[in-house]
């Protein structure tokens, strides 16, 4: 069973049949995933990337202007997106492809409905083990639904830049995330020139997160390489 709190992530579908695109919509809308965005092209879903940083794709290998493997690394450099590949094209050297490349899953159409369901469920309890709108760190938690900080009995407010980049911090939790990233997540297409303003967003992340701000144990720094979160579980 998935949770309400997994139902809740983005999720983007993109494939060139829209009437295949309406039918996973319904099924995804039906199961009570409410927040799915679709494409036809590859440029739409890139647009769609930037703009709204999507937790969970499904993606056809065929499409109009390139094709699923190449949008997928594409989607990398923003972050680890779990990923699903739905193809009409079913030849082992595809899928082997799609998996090396390091997708989630592969599924060949047509399909059930409920095997889309149950491969989209695994991915995200497999992804996204933090069944709660909670995020522990050491000595704190994240509420992202709430855009809030829980520390010491008290609710601290996040602005919408330090919600935007703790985001892309936990959507790549335990691993590096660079400074281009972390600017990109939080200012858009054209992130240059903003590091020192990311400094200074992270210096009062910190401040809300840690226990000791001078002194940081979930919001590492890894000098010359960028930011770390670490989850606590």
């Amino acid at each position: 069973m998935v949770s309400d709190y997994l139902k809740k992530k983005r999720i983007l579908l993109v494939d060139d049949e829209k009437e295949l695109r309406e039918l996973v919509l319904s099924i995804l809308r039906e199961e009570g995933y409410g927040e799915v965005r679709t494409a036809g092209t590859a440029a739409e879903a890139l647009q769609i990337c930037r703009e709204w940083r999507p937790e969970f794709a499904i993606l056809d290998v065929m499409l109009p202007d390139g094709n699923g493997f190449s949008l997928f690394g594409e989607m990398k450099q923003t972050g680890d997106i779990p990923t699903l590949f739905l193809t009409a094209r079913g030849e082992a050297e595809d899928r082997l492809k799609g998996l090396g490349a390091g997708a989630d899953d592969y599924m060949v159409k047509p399909f059930l409905g409920r095997e889309l369901i149950f491969r989209v469920g695994a991915i995200l309890r497999r992804c996204y083990r933090q069944e709660s709108p909670l995020v522990k760190l050491k000595g704190s938690s994240l509420d992202f639904e709430r855009a809030e900080v829980l520390k010491g009995g008290e609710r601290i407010r996040l602005t919408a830049k330090e919600y935007e980049i703790l985001q892309a911090l936990y959507r790549n939790a335990g691993k590096i995330v660079t400074i281009d990233q972390l600017c990109e997540a939080a200012w858009g297409d054209n992130p240059f020139g903003y590091e020192n303003s990311l400094m200074a967003h992270i210096r009062r992340i910190r401040e809300k997160i840690e226990e000791n701000p001078s002194k940081p144990v979930s919001l590492l720094t890894l000098k010359g390489l960028g930011y770390k979160l670490i989850v606590e579980g």
